[in-house]
């Protein structure tokens, strides 16, 4: 009987990370499949439409480098909270259908999610140090299926439902609000303040480690292709002859494939000495994806490719994710890690869907995008190879 409160508040916490989780995606994945409409509504260039994914990252990069040293000064869990509030803010004021504000809100959105996505890797390494790839295989896989039910959405909510894309886009904010409601009983349960001479907050600072940069790079140029990819990919698809529909569903069918690999990949990972292992098979399914989307032209081919690709994307996503906390010695330093990572990452990645909606103005065939993707996924590869050595980030090589 003793231990029924404690056991309530494991799965009172679990939840609260599930529903935090559904939130970290799909109000920015929602966004792709309704580019078209959102760019001819607002009369604005590809280029600028691929600014409305952009944004958030250039959110991730300012906030993610803000939101540890936030996290330490008002408490992990309330700026989670917070970061919710900052969501729901971002996602109302978007429904004005006006370009300022679709803009204002969706940085606000950004800002939000910035704060979840650092400080919960954080959160879960004080709460389960022994359970990382596990407790991560869990909120990576409640953020994919949102990130996938976000892009599948938006055309059935916007078209099919009459809702037009503002609404659609809007819609997300009663998920928010409950995630807020479930994060409520975390207030008071604040991740224990470690060792203070980790972390940089007097050692050395986290920016010295080969390894963190490391990771960073594999987290900044995943980020890249994924977010390129989930702006633009229904643009590719549907110069690959595909209707405006089927190739806002191939966004979902990518993110979907590659649920089971978004579990597994860091159960494994937790189990091995180092992911180099992983890290050729997310080259490998990444670039046979990429290659069979620029060679083919079939429906059945390019939907295949696709879900290669997805599986790849997914791996790599809750790979970046796992390392936060298997590259540090405890939730502190994974906190700063995670802060660098993701906020030099996003910083990368914001140049993506921006460059490729530039490159589509002014390129007559979506086979560009698809070969730059190629050789970021070169470089993303050679990076993983050295984030995936069994040492942490001030740690002496375990291997």
């Amino acid at each position: 009987m003793t231990d029924h409160p404690q056991q309530t508040k494991k799965i009172l916490f679990i939840i609260g990370v599930i529903f935090v989780a559904f939130n970290l995606r799909p109000a920015i994945t929602g966004v792709g499949p309704l580019i078209s409409s959102i760019r001819i509504d607002l009369g604005i260039s590809y280029g600028a439409a691929g600014f409305i994914t952009t944004l958030p990252l250039i959110s991730f990069a300012i906030f993610s480098f803000l939101a540890p040293q936030l996290g330490n000064r008002f408490g992990y869990e309330r700026m989670v909270f917070a970061g919710l509030v900052t969501l729901m803010l971002g996602i109302s004021i978007r429904y004005i259908a006006a370009a300022p504000t679709l803009y204002t809100g969706t940085a606000l959105v950004g800002i939000g999610i910035a704060i979840s996505n650092v400080l919960l890797p954080g959160i879960i390494k004080g709460r389960y140090p022994g359970r990382i790839g596990l407790m991560t295989a869990v909120y990576t896989t409640s953020m994919s299926i949102f990130s996938a039910v976000g892009s599948g959405l938006s055309i059935p909510l916007a078209e099919g439902l009459g809702l037009g894309w503002e609404k659609a886009l809007f819609a997300w904010v009663l998920l928010a609000l409950i995630a807020a409601i479930l994060w409520v009983p975390q207030l008071s349960r604040p991740v224990k303040n470690e060792d203070k001479t980790i972390a940089g907050l007097s050692g050395p600072p986290i920016w010295k480690s080969k390894i963190a940069w490391q990771v960073t790079i594999f987290m900044g140029l995943q980020s890249f292709l994924f977010y390129s990819l989930i702006t633009w990919l229904p643009e590719i698809m549907t110069g690959k002859g595909l209707g405006i529909a089927a190739a806002g569903w191939m966004v979902s069918t990518m993110q979907l494939a590659g649920l089971p690999m978004t579990f597994l990949t860091p159960v494994l990972a937790d189990r091995f000495r180092n992911q180099r292992g992983l890290i050729m098979m997310i080259g490998v399914l990444y670039l046979t994806g990429l290659t069979g989307m620029l060679v083919s032209t079939s429906t059945g081919w390019l939907t295949g490719s696709v879900m290669l690709m997805g599986m790849g994307q997914a791996s790599s996503i809750s790979l970046a994710l796992t390392l936060l906390g298997l590259r540090a010695a405890n939730a502190r330093e994974s906190a700063a890690l995670s802060g660098m990572a993701q906020s030099f990452g996003y910083a990368l990645a914001a140049i993506g869907p921006t460059l490729i909606g530039m490159i589509l103005d002014v390129s007559a065939t979506v086979i560009t995008p698809i070969v730059i993707f190629i050789g970021i996924l070169v470089v993303m590869i050679a990076a993983g190879f050295g984030a995936a050595r069994n040492q942490t980030v001030f740690a002496p090589v375990k291997e």
